[in-house]
């Protein structure tokens, strides 16, 4: 039996050492490419992606691993015995080339479609997430490097004077704003990447709504996180969300609090 514990240790570790690639580059006049599907990349998304596959071919060689640039140069492992790695190494690459601190490190461990456990970096603002059947904590690192004891945290029920809804700062469209007319909004929040979905573990927010396009490396290590700390992701539809659809692309979907 896989001691979550432990392994999430392990996985914040192997964050934080793509979270120090990413910054080495982050101040610098870094070079931004285009992929086939038009989203950009740069040079710390794949030194990230590196560092984090170096780093769980020593922690569990046997687990395949599905990443965003080896996928989107063609290169996926079967995944048909389901349990496999989702890395995300650079969430919010838009928000990396702006330089406002909001993006991510993300790696998942998934078990017949469900996120088990999940770990989010955010390096530019040193808060670190993991989420597993041990629960889920949140740490902030110090100023002199270390990372003190992590917090436990839980996802709230949502309060009676309104939701905090938290809303993609580089995706809005009109589509979101429609779906939450059907809500009582007290505040609205924009935040980059999958910080989203851990500011709802936090209970710093209550609910995200997505119908736009994603895949499934963006999401899944969040969701992993708010599963943890008593929260969901579901379809649009309320239907439940799985990994390791055709393609890994993931239909319109809502994070919540605790339902």
């Amino acid at each position: 039996m896989t001691n979550h514990a432990a392994l999430c240790a392990q996985i914040e570790a192997i964050a934080r050492d793509a979270g120090e690639a990413i910054l080495a580059i982050y101040n610098t006049e870094f070079e931004v490419r285009r992929k086939d599907d038009a989203s950009p990349v740069t040079e710390a998304d794949e030194a990230a992606e590196a560092v984090i596959l170096a780093g769980l071919a020593k922690v569990s060689p046997d687990i395949p691993v599905i990443a965003e640039e080896s996928a989107a140069a063609g290169h996926i492992p079967d995944v048909s015995g389901g349990r496999f790695w989702l890395v995300d190494p650079l969430d919010g690459t838009k928000e990396f080339i702006n330089r406002n601190g909001e993006f991510t490190v993300n790696i998942a461990l998934i078990e017949h479609g469900v996120p088990v456990l999940g770990v989010v970096y955010a390096p530019a603002i040193g808060r670190m997430f993991c989420g597993s059947d041990a629960g889920a904590t949140t740490s902030t690192r110090a100023a002199d490097g270390s990372f003190p004891a992590a917090a436990p945290i839980a996802a709230r029920p949502a309060p009676q004077d309104g939701l905090t809804v938290v809303a993609s700062r580089s995706h809005k469209d009109y589509k979101t704003e429609e779906f939450l007319k059907g809500f009582d909004v007290r505040e609205l929040k924009s935040a980059g990447s999958s910080l989203k979905l851990c500011l709802i573990a936090a209970a710093e927010a209550d609910m995200y709504p997505r119908l736009g396009r994603t895949m499934e490396w963006d999401i899944a290590a969040g969701h992993a996180v708010l599963r943890a700390a008593g929260g969901s992701v579901t379809t649009v539809d309320g239907a439940p969300f799985l990994y390791g659809k055709p393609g890994f692309e993931n239909p319109f979907f809502v994070a919540w609090g605790k339902r």
